[in-house]
């Protein structure tokens, strides 16, 4: 499942890699890809969206491969679904971030702009501003929603692979991940953000390892 500005490209080298030994299905989430954006969304619903898809086909021991925003799904899934057999998280968004000073400053100018009814327009990460209408208000959902009381819940085997030198979900979430969910490893590359793609083939050895053994 891909991350947030994503489509079922991001996963196709991998998809083409591995379905000629598993069942694989990826996807485009609502509005990425050729999946439109129906009204204004929430993580929940992005979660029922990929629920739908697994019952409609009738998917048993199923297991999630999420990167980045794809992982946020896999987590909730994960914390109330049994038929989620492993969830494979890559550099996954979803916990809430160190406080900062430079956050709470960047915070606190755009409340006071706010209220000062000046221009906003260049407050919030690039990806929030490059958006506009529903999806905007989606984006702020999904973001502003944290999964930390989640991972408890998760009982399913878990793998958390992630980049050494990702600076968008830094490597302290990847450890508070394994912390926080009971039956989980974790393995470091040395790429960044995207570090599925940045190791290619060694992410794909590891994907194949695990997946012979989780599927025995």
């Amino acid at each position: 499942m891909h991350g947030w500005g994503g489509s079922v490209d991001s996963f196709r080298g991998v998809f083409e890699v591995f379905s000629k030994k598993y069942r694989c299905t990826i996807l485009d989430f609502y509005g990425f890809g050729d999946s439109k954006l129906p009204a204004v969304l929430t993580l929940d619903d992005y979660a029922k969206g990929v629920e739908e898809i697994i019952n409609k086909y009738d998917m048993k021991d199923v297991i999630l491969v999420g990167h980045s925003f794809g992982g946020r799904v896999a987590i909730l899934l994960a914390s109330r679904l049994d038929k989620i057999k492993s969830i494979v998280l890559v550099d996954s968004a979803g916990l809430k971030p160190r406080a900062s000073m430079k956050k709470s400053i960047r915070k606190l100018t755009y409340k006071l702009k706010k209220c000062l009814k000046m221009d906003t327009s260049k407050c919030g990460s690039a990806d929030y501003r490059a958006l506009s209408g529903d999806m905007k208000e989606t984006f702020k959902n999904v973001v502003n929603f944290y999964l930390d009381g989640y991972l408890e819940q998760i009982k399913c085997d878990t793998l958390i692979i992630w980049g050494k030198k990702d600076k968008d979900t830094p490597p302290y979430m990847a450890r508070r991940l394994h912390r926080g969910i009971y039956n989980s490893g974790l393995i470091f590359l040395e790429g960044g953000h995207y570090s599925y793609l940045d190791c290619y083939q060694q992410f794909l050895a590891i994907l194949d390892s695990y997946f012979n053994d989780i599927c025995k």
